[in-house]
């Protein structure tokens, strides 16, 4: 029997990758896939590289939601701010997985000051569980609505889990993170225009990104965390990938081997991590549910390394592997994906 799935929010670039993905899941069926400006239209028109591929068309999102009390789940790929709308009044037999920023954060004062509105579902907030995938497993299987982390927080989760958990970092962490320009959603801005972005290199949001709370909210989950975190997150002239360098110094030496012994044993059950030689390359994780984690180490001195797509394990890719577990499924399945080469 295949799960009887929606997705709101079906024309940005993370509605787009659950299209390609759900559409050849084995045990997924679409029932129907929103976009308010689209309407009418097929989805093969708006998501080119989908021709041939479905004969779904984008419709309105339906005003009665518990209409949708016939659906297994619902994806909701909303812009920040619109999710809070939607969840609550979802049927209680349905479950939830939203890619959106707005049930991450269990502080709504923090919420308020990161995402510039103030929360008006708070309530609801307390059903939803953060679904980094590798470290939250148990928890998202019996879970019933799940807040699909960010982009950057997952590379950046990624990459300190397994020193955090086994309390091998002595002071300051800082994260130097770069992304494509899918990160910035689907519609045009001005710093987001082919002519501008495509040979420039610039840091945006310095000190204040949105995902800074929820990286340190589940690090303090993981385990001992009163480190001072500083993120900064870069643009890169790329379409999509995420590329984190992670600088840490650890309680006693560590050689790049013995962290990377110490990574594959925390990440053993988790197939979407993958441990490199040397630098990984976001080349070799593009349309692909991989993070690929590599080292660098002097003395105490020890880099991680994280790449990621961040529409697919950044966000789609993420979402769907949530989705399996919530259903008892191989946690692989369907995000069989690979890379290209070149």
């Amino acid at each position: 029997m295949k799960l009887r799935l929606a997705i709101f929010g079906g024309s940005g670039y993370g509605g787009s990758e659950l299209l390609r993905i759900l559409l050849l899941h084995p045990n997924a069926e679409i029932r129907f896939v929103t976009a308010n400006e689209h309407a009418g239209k097929a989805v093969s028109e708006v998501h080119r590289n989908l021709l041939g591929l479905t004969n779904l068309r984008f419709m309105k999102a339906p005003e009665d939601l518990e209409s949708l009390a016939n659906l297994d789940c619902v994806f909701l790929a909303l812009p920040h701010g619109q999710a809070m709308e939607i969840a609550p009044k979802v049927p209680a037999n349905v479950k939830v997985i939203d890619l959106s920023g707005d049930f991450r954060l269990r502080d709504a004062s923090v919420f308020a000051l990161h995402y510039g509105r103030e929360h008006s579902a708070m309530d609801a907030q307390s059903q939803f569980v953060y679904g980094l995938t590798e470290t939250n497993r148990e928890v998202i299987k019996t879970s019933r609505c799940v807040a699909n982390p960010g982009c950057f927080a997952t590379a950046t989760l990624l990459g300190l889990a397994p020193l955090v958990a086994n309390n091998l970092l002595s002071c300051r962490v800082i994260v130097d993170a770069k992304t494509g320009s899918s990160g910035s959603g689907a519609k045009p801005a001005a710093n987001t225009h082919h002519p501008q972005r495509s040979n420039s290199f610039y840091a945006y949001k310095p000190f204040t990104h949105q995902h800074v709370p929820e990286i340190e909210q589940e690090l303090k989950s993981i385990g001992d965390w009163s480190n001072e975190l500083i993120f900064m997150t870069h643009s890169l002239p790329v379409s999509r990938g995420i590329f984190a360098s992670i600088y840490t110094e650890t309680k006693r030496e560590i050689s790049a081997a013995e962290a990377r012994a110490m990574f594959a044993d925390f990440y053993r059950d988790s197939f979407f991590v993958r441990l490199v030689d040397g630098s990984p390359d976001i080349n070799w994780v593009k349309t692909t549910n991989f993070c690929d984690v590599g080292f660098a180490a002097r003395g105490r001195q020890l880099v991680v390394f994280t790449a990621l797509d961040n529409l697919v394990k950044g966000a789609a890719g993420q979402a769907v592997e949530n989705m399996n577990l919530m259903f008892g499924l191989d946690e692989k399945t369907g995000l069989m994906l690979t890379g290209s080469n070149p």
